[in-house]
This record gives structure tokens, sequence and C-alpha cells, in this order.
């Protein structure tokens, strides 16, 4: 924690700020738990100004208690009704004015007015907060890999017992049994099933249809379950109670190639054009596309380098360079043109001083289950 207090210090002196509001709602901002250890629940709205404690609200009083056992290095006191509206008056009643407020998180157009009179400068600091987030620490790595751990362990489960006759919901308690009593979360689990003789769905649903699974379904998967916020990620495809068909044997294969033509040219000094134009000679060359983004950084948020179908298919990305240190999910959604048919296959990757490690064990391929 003392480490990232002092990388945030440093990014509030390099721009200037003598105080910032870093506010999360709705269980989502990840710069709130990066600095004070507290996942965001309702809403939660941290000040740190120059050479003090920082001073946290959250919303709800009955979360006080917890917050203030899982908070470490800041003091915090009751939002009443709003935890934003509560550090906005607390920072106009401080003495001294703040000249220049830096802002971080989904803070609410409506409150606009409040920022303007907190502070005489903002600033949004988002994008400068997420490069901070793209090399880990040792710390977040060894959290990484728990997540990752819980994730296989939601496939295996998964994998393990969706048959014909299973509900889309049953699958996603059953996957959930896989990490829940390790003390994981839900970060996201979406599941996207169709037949194979005659697909509809190129690609997961983030939630589940009430469509019974059948004998030769095919089941694909993107998972991510969190320990203390840190998320693995692992996409794969199923073919239920029958083998696959030639469409989707084919469509894996191709997808299975642009991810190895991605990650042996993933290391420090690689650049995100390199490895979209790698996927593109595979993809492309073979009549496919993707649907979902070919890669993206993980863990503190969805991070640079973000290549979407657009960028694969205009060979176009980031201007970005991978070091050592980094996370990337590699995911080639390989579908078919006319978007009826798809797969998924990819993991989270960690940048090593001399290529890339795959944080996940679960194993890679398109199996059969179900029987």
């Amino acid at each position: 924690m003392a480490r990232r207090s002092a990388e945030f210090g440093g990014l509030l002196a390099e721009r200037g700020c003598d105080a910032a509001l870093v506010y999360g709602a709705e269980r989502a901002g990840t710069a709130v738990p990066w600095l004070t250890g507290w996942p965001v629940t309702r809403e939660a709205a941290l000040v740190v100004r120059a050479g003090e404690a920082g001073v946290m609200w959250v919303c709800y009083d009955n979360h006080v208690p917890n917050a203030r056992a899982m908070a470490r290095g800041v003091e915090v006191r009751a939002g009443g009704g709003s935890a934003l509206a509560a550090a906005l008056a607390w920072i106009q009643g401080r003495p001294g004015p703040v000249r220049r407020l830096g802002v971080i998180g989904p803070v609410p157009a409506r409150a606009g007015g409040a920022l303007a009179a907190a502070a005489g400068d903002v600033v949004f600091l988002d994008g400068e907060y997420a490069r901070l987030r793209l090399v880990k620490s040792g710390e977040e790595v060894e959290w990484l890999r728990r997540g990752a751990a819980m994730s296989d362990d939601a496939v295996r489960a998964l994998a393990g017992a969706a048959r014909p006759g299973m509900t889309e919901a049953e699958c996603c308690a059953v996957l959930e049994s896989g990490y829940i009593a390790a003390g994981g979360l839900t970060h996201i689990h979406y599941l996207g099933v169709t037949p194979m003789a005659d697909p509809h769905l190129c690609v997961p649903a983030q939630w589940p249809s009430a469509r019974d699974l059948a004998a030769g379904d095919v089941l694909s998967c993107e998972i991510s379950a969190s320990y203390h916020g840190y998320p693995g990620q692992v996409l794969r495809t199923f073919a239920i109670a029958a083998d696959p068909v030639p469409r989707y044997r084919d469509l894996h294969a191709v997808a299975d190639a642009a991810f190895d033509a991605m990650t042996a040219r993933l290391a420090p000094g690689a650049t995100a054009s390199e490895l979209t134009e790698a996927a593109a000679d595979v993809i492309l060359g073979a009549g496919y596309t993707i649907y979902d983004d070919l890669m993206h950084g993980y863990g503190g948020g969805y991070l640079p380098p973000v290549v979407s179908r657009a960028g694969l298919e205009a060979r176009q990305a980031p201007g970005f360079t991978f070091a050592a240190g980094m996370t990337v999910v590699v995911q080639p959604n390989v579908i078919t043109r006319d978007e009826r048919a798809g797969v998924q296959t990819g993991e989270l990757m960690l940048v090593t001083e001399s290529g890339c490690e795959s944080l996940h064990a679960y194993p890679r391929g398109f199996t059969r289950i179900g029987d």
C-alpha cells in the first residue's frame, strides 16, 4: 500500500494537484480498492490532500464498520445519503482552498456543479491512473495467480457438470461452486450456447438464457473469478455430448493458431501492432474475423492495449509497447463472417523478462463434455 500511495502522490505532484477525489459506485471503480483495500459497495469517495492521511466516506452506515476493518491508511467516515456529496462538502469546508483537484472514477454529471465549486481547477486523471496499473507488483501477480486458479476451477466445475437438459443458470451455479468456498468472488461469467448444426450465436452472452443444453450444442465461456479484486480470465469452448462438427473444428484450429502466433511474440519490447498483425495473418487469412476484442490489458481494470474487431480488420493497434510485469488477456474469439458461429479460447498472460507465461492451468483445446 505504501508503494501505491507513493506512486499516486507522484502522479498528483506531476499534474500539479494539491488534492484528489477518488470515486467508486455500485461496485465499480478500481482506484478506491487499490489505494485503500476497501472494495466499493454502494458508493465510496476518497479524498487525498498533499501531506495528509486520506479520508474516505462510504454510503450506508452499516458498511462503515467493515470498511474501517478493511481499509488501510485512511480514516473512514459515514457518507449519509451521498458519500460523494459528503466528500465534496468536506473539501470546500477545509481551511485553504484546493487550487487543482485531480479526479478519478465515475463521478456523475449531476455532481459537476459541486465539483467545480470544490476547487479552482479540476483535472481528470483516469488515463494516468490506468498507466499506474499496467506493471504489476510481485504481490499483485500472486493475487492474479490466485484469481486465475479460481477461474480455472470454475471452468473445471462447469466442464464436469454440463450436460443435456441442464439450464444455463444451473451452469452458472455450478461454475461459481468452483471458487466461492475458497474465498473467490464473481467478476464475470459469460456463457454462449447454440446448436452446432444450426448456430445463431457467435459470442458468449452476459446474461444466461432460459434455453436447456442439448446434445450437439456448442458451449463457449468467458470466466473471471476474483481474489482480493484481482481476477483471472479464461475462455474455452466445449461440444455437448457430441463430437465437434467440421465448421467448429476449423474455427477453433484457427483460434489456436492465432493464440500461438500472438503469444510467440508477446515479450518485453513487443508492440500491440506486432501481435495484431500476427493474428490478422491467421484469422483474416482463413476468411474469418472476431467479435469481442482480440486482446486487452487486465488486472486493475480493462487496460491498454485494447484491440477491437475494427483494429484487427484494419491491421491497426494502439501505439503500445509491452514491458515485463504487464498482464494481458489474449483471446482470439474467431467467428464466421455471417456472425452465426464462433469459438472462444484464450487466457490471462504475464509478460516476463524473457517472454510470457500463462497464469492459467486449465488445458486449452476444443473438447467434448456432457456424456
